[in-house]
């Protein structure tokens, strides 16, 4: 099944918290030591999917699109989540190709959803949500090459696609101008993302700054971590995800890395949650990565069914993850992590 890495980012991507000290590192096998917890949050009210797509607006999350079942079975569907009524409502269906493994991200008051793979082709198209009209409106198609599994990320009201896989791995970055092309939209290409070619990345922003690490090239998970510049339009390598050095801040770096997983931004913080290794195998842990000082701290693991390929966001500065699947059993069900609360089982 192809593999999707949607961020929220720019609403996003996907913040609130009291800022925790890099003391919360794990130094046994045990979650007993880690703070954090996840809470059950409002099931996605649609049927259950992998490979999805998120973004927000306001104080709204959009969700959809996706992987069913079947090899065949994609879906178009968009639902809206009202954290303050606790419930998704459906919204008008995405046009185009129903598909899983898009990009999806929101300018201002509008969202964007493009590229991805129908089931039998990777996608070029790219759509632009009016919240106001609830209504959908295409614009200039994405200037690269069709792909899946690729990343996006806001800077100033620009948008950055890039990595993913054609049929091949990606390693280059698109900046979309919703404002150019007489409003339809415009892309230029930009420099490419450090490191390997990848797909099923995670990327995020902070400060102004974004970020892109693991991901898979021709079946290794990427252990790296990249910052973009975007005035300079230039990548720096900050530390890599896993034991690379003979310092002791690295040392319990193993299960940071890791593809098709998901990032949220809760204070300046992020946080990177579910996803799989290379071998496939499913990776629960939770880091927190403090853009400040380059570093990494583990939290509370994923408190329910380990997942890939699964949606996050944040809304009034609180964290959610939702959907995904693990082997054949696809998901609907969303949780909240609250970063600073201690681990409470079913709650």
């Amino acid at each position: 099944m192809k593999k999707v890495h949607a961020y929220l980012i720019g609403s996003l991507l996907i913040t609130g918290s009291v800022v925790l000290s890099q003391g919360c590192t794990r130094d046994t096998s045990s979650d007993d030591d880690l703070i954090g917890n996840w809470k059950k949050g409002d099931d996605f009210e649609r049927d259950a999917r992998s490979e999805a797509i998120s973004f927000t607006i306001g104080d709204y999350a959009y969700a959809g699109t996706g992987a069913g079942s079947s090899n065949s079975e994609r879906f178009k569907d968009i639902m809206e989540y009202n954290l303050a009524r606790r419930y998704w409502t459906q919204k008008a269906d995405l046009p185009g190709a129903a598909r899983s493994s898009a990009v999806a991200f929101s300018i201002g008051n509008k969202g964007y959803v493009g590229t991805g793979y129908s089931g039998s082709a990777r996608l070029t198209d790219f759509w632009e949500y009016d919240q106001a009209a609830n209504q959908w409106t295409q614009k200039t198609a994405f200037a690269g090459t069709a792909r899946y599994d690729a990343v996006a990320f806001v800077l100033n009201g620009k948008a950055y696609v890039g990595c993913g896989n054609d049929g091949n791995y990606l390693k280059d970055l698109w900046q979309f101008d919703p404002s150019g092309n007489g409003g339809q939209g415009s892309w230029e290409q930009k420099a490419s993302v450090g490191g390997s070619k990848r797909s099923a990345a995670m990327a995020f922003v902070v400060n102004n700054t974004a970020y892109i690490c693991g991901g898979n090239n021709n079946g290794e998970t990427q252990t790296d971590l990249w910052a973009y510049n975007e005035t300079e339009n230039q990548w720096t390598k900050k530390n890599d995800i896993y034991n690379a050095t003979d310092d002791s801040f690295d040392d319990d770096y193993g299960t940071i890395a890791r593809q098709n997983g998901v990032t949220f931004v809760i204070d300046n913080f992020v946080y990177l949650a579910t996803g799989e290794s290379g071998t496939g195998a499913i990776n629960s842990t939770t880091w927190r990565y403090d853009p400040s000082s380059d570093r990494w701290a583990e939290k509370t693991a994923f408190e329910g069914t380990g997942r890939t390929g699964a949606i996050a966001f944040t809304l009034q500065n609180r964290g959610f993850v939702g959907t995904g699947r693990s082997g054949s059993l696809l998901m609907d069900n969303i949780f909240e992590f609250l970063p600073n609360d201690e681990q409470v089982d079913n709650d």
